[in-house]
């Protein structure tokens, strides 16, 4: 556990639809007594449902071998960005290819035989990410999500899409295609000869259908000030977009694996899902809000877009 206290400025007044989560001065030890800090080889006992504050490259140096069911990799994007003190540089893809291989290397030892791999990256990052996947695992398939913010470019299209490549350690993984189906609105409502809906369903809120997921992801909303699952983390992955790769890709009672938690999104839903978890972050700040969510998460099961076991429409 650690040890030291944790001081900084005055807690910040909101406005009042601003529900973006932050720290109070009156939670923050309080918060960090719930962190593990390994300084010695861990069993699963001791980890699992943790958040570990470290460096993720000697972490998992300390880890046990085949535990992780459901691996989810969300590294630094090779592009020019700063934050929390730390620099960001555009790499070379030669350059940015070998330090993914850096990260993922030490991950491989801790997958089980059957367990499922999303790996996040960007168009830059995309030959990168090929190469690697294809070297040590089976790249089942590359999903692109949008990302409906962005900034605009004068001399360029705007960049508001991201990739996931999914990938397998072998031929045999789970895959639930029916938790993962996406409720649709029927444009066209075709009847039978009996005048009953044709492969579409009639209700009070409205005529709909349910269609198989896709591997291009329209529906998911970033998170911004009015949301409850909203945090000052400058690259927060949506709620909605975890559970979509949870859902899929374990069952209940799975671990799922993020070694780079940032703000603690994949623990979230994971637990909100009934899954177990386990995350790395380097950063404190960052391990202190995501152990905020995942105590409000033991509370607060809902996620946006997600409800009744169907996954909505943007926006509906």
């Amino acid at each position: 556990m650690l040890q030291n206290n944790i001081t900084s400025s005055t807690d910040k007044i909101s406005a009042p639809r601003n529900k973006t989560l932050t720290l109070k001065e009156s939670e923050k030890n309080r918060l960090k007594k719930r962190l593990i800090q390994l300084e010695s080889k861990a069993n699963i006992e001791s980890i699992t449902n943790s958040t570990i504050i470290g460096d993720m490259q000697d972490v998992v140096s300390l880890f046990p071998d085949s535990f992780v069911d459901l691996l989810f990799l969300d590294p630094p994007y090779n592009l020019n960005k700063s934050f929390k003190g730390q620099k960001f540089k555009l790499q070379t893809a030669e350059k940015y290819e070998a330090l993914l291989e850096g990260w993922l290397k030490p991950l491989l030892r801790l997958l089980k035989p059957a367990a499922s791999i999303y790996i996040c990256g960007d168009w830059r990052s995309a030959g990168a990410i090929s190469n690697l996947a294809g070297k040590f695992f089976q790249i089942q398939n590359r999903i692109t999500w949008e990302r409906e913010k962005g900034r605009g470019a004068k001399n360029n299209w705007k960049n508001c899409s991201e990739d996931i490549w999914f990938c397998t350690m072998s031929k045999e993984y789970k895959f639930n295609v029916n938790a993962v189906k996406v409720r649709r609105k029927v444009i066209a409502p075709y009847r039978d000869m009996f005048k009953k809906p044709k492969d579409w369903t009639e209700s009070s809120d409205g005529n709909y259908r349910l269609t198989s997921p896709s591997n291009l992801w329209n529906d998911i909303t970033v998170p911004f000030w009015s949301m409850p699952e909203n945090t000052e983390h400058p690259t927060q992955k949506p709620e909605k977009l975890l559970a979509k790769i949870i859902l899929a890709s374990s069952d209940k009672g799975d671990l799922i694996f993020d070694p780079f938690l940032g703000s603690g999104t994949t623990s979230v839903v994971a637990k909100k899902l009934d899954r177990q978890y386990l995350g790395i972050e380097r950063e404190l700040d960052y391990c202190l809000i995501a152990e905020k969510r995942l105590k409000l998460a033991a509370k607060e099961k809902r996620i946006q877009g997600f409800e009744n076991g169907i996954f909505r429409e943007r926006n509906s």
